[in-house]
């Protein structure tokens, strides 16, 4: 995609979001150093932005139980995050950490806010939270983190009903890697080790789709091979053009530029099933990081994205 593309599609949701960011519930000196940042993935800096709004433990209304095993793999473990209180059966939220296929982790450090402010939007807003996380490349190339998620949920789908769960209601979310690897579950049903995926949706943060359209990283690399002959075999693309599972793919305006083109070429795909478009957001303001960072806070705009999806399943 030749970038005058890419500059296209930026300013027409430029203007599309002109007015909801002049209303922007970001606070100002953040909008402002994300800006100065540009289009740069920077998980310090951006934590340092967002750490102060979040939640410290002890978290109150909620319980959670942490480095639970979901399969035989070193890190195949997942924190479970559940009201106090018992109600009816809640819908499972899944998410699905960063981390350039080499790194990263569902707790960024012990005492971090992040990922734990996910898991805690989950469970105040209606859901039971699972913070998963999986192995690794190099030594374990693609598709390996896929295989992670279909474990992990074959085990939600059997046990959360023990913690106020409902295994019939599962949403995955994934943010960049991580959406990489929600993707590809979604898209490679032989990965699936529940009839149709076992999924009621599937939220795409910042994924790659399409691994034909751009030069692969070293990290990338490290993942999918060294092989471009087998790139298109190993995108998500053809699958999501073809999937039944209920899709929202989310990019935000201060990404890469990579991430912008990815968000148009997903859309593109899956505007070829006969379920039609998942839903498509180019979030204003945000930054690679800043969209899951600001989970949790009283920037709302994409968690409401979410929630209608949950509430509409498109």
């Amino acid at each position: 995609m030749a970038l005058s593309r890419l500059a296209l599609i930026v300013v027409a949701a430029m203007f599309a979001n002109a007015a909801e960011a002049q209303r922007s519930p970001m606070p100002e000196h953040i909008a402002q150093a994300l800006l100065e940042l540009g289009r740069v993935i920077d998980p310090p800096r951006t934590f340092a932005l967002y750490a102060p709004l979040q939640e410290k433990e002890p978290y109150q209304g909620v319980k959670f139980e942490r480095d639970v095993k979901y399969g035989p793999a070193d890190r195949n473990l997942l924190d479970i995050f559940m009201p106090d209180t018992a109600a009816s059966p809640r819908p499972v939220l899944i998410y699905v950490h960063a981390g350039a296929y080499v790194g990263g982790n569902k707790r960024t450090t012990p005492t971090s806010p992040f990922y734990d402010n996910i898991m805690l939007w989950a469970v105040k807003n209606g859901f039971i939270g699972v913070n998963v996380t999986y192995r690794l490349a190099p030594q374990a190339p693609w598709p390996a983190g896929a295989e992670d998620l279909a474990t992990a949920v074959q085990w939600v789908a059997d046990k959360i009903g023990e913690r106020g769960g409902n295994g019939a209601r599962i949403f995955l979310m994934g943010h960049s890697a991580g959406a990489v690897h929600v993707a590809t579950y979604v898209s490679h049903p032989e990965l699936h080790k529940i009839k149709g995926g076992g999924i009621a949706g599937a939220i795409m943060i910042s994924g790659i789709y399409d691994l034909t359209a751009m030069p692969l990283a070293d990290t990338q690399r490290a993942y999918f091979g060294d092989d471009a002959a087998r790139y298109a075999e190993r995108s998500s693309s053809r699958g999501l053009a073809t999937t039944d599972i209920p899709l929202m793919m989310v990019a935000a305006e201060l990404d890469p530029e990579g991430f912008v083109v990815q968000l148009d070429l997903g859309k593109r795909a899956t505007c070829k099933r006969a379920a039609g478009c998942a839903r498509a957001i180019l979030l204003p303001q945000h930054s690679h990081m800043s969209e899951v960072y600001s989970i949790n806070t009283a920037d709302t705009r994409l968690t409401d994205q979410i929630l209608d999806f949950v509430r509409t399943g498109k």
